[in-house]
């Protein structure tokens, strides 16, 4: 089932895939790594020019790694705004996906969460690091197949 967004798309030639739609009828797609920061650029002069969410999910233990990106199209005497979900899914071995920070600058702190919990890296991105876990945090403790560090062991070693 196709949207209105991705109907758009489909006929500007912009390559994705259509998810369907969630329980609240917010449409979702998925658009590749590689084809992202464009589309993105695309959105935000389409209309979508706030950022509401950005999350990140392992998908299944040594599968994929996804960036979840919820944006909404606010405008002056909208009593509702029009949203898209956009999934980006990303290698485990290598999972790199570029920032949106330049289109979006809420996208900063959560795009580093999402690397410091899971290891996306995100091309681009200004100030990528840890911003929970010390810098010296081996792992990345969302991952579904992180294995948590003994702490009895460390404290017992010292």
């Amino acid at each position: 089932m196709q949207g209105r967004l991705s109907a758009w798309l489909v006929k500007h030639g912009i390559i994705h895939r259509s998810l369907g739609f969630d329980y609240q009828g917010i449409e979702t797609l998925q658009i590749k790594p590689e084809d992202w920061h464009s589309i993105a650029v695309i959105l935000y002069v389409y209309g979508y020019n706030y950022l509401r969410s950005q999350c990140a999910y392992d998908v299944a233990p040594g599968g994929l790694l996804a960036s979840v990106y919820h944006l909404t199209r606010i405008e002056y005497g909208v009593d509702q705004p029009e949203e898209v979900c956009i999934k980006v899914f990303a290698s485990r071995r290598n999972p790199r996906i570029p920032s949106v920070f330049w289109v979006w600058k809420s996208a900063d702190f959560q795009e580093r969460e999402s690397y410091d919990m899971l290891g996306i890296s995100y091309d681009n991105h200004p100030r990528l690091k840890r911003i929970l876990m010390p810098e010296s945090w081996i792992g990345w403790p969302l991952r579904k197949d992180y294995i948590a560090p003994n702490f009895y062991e460390i404290q017992d070693a010292h």
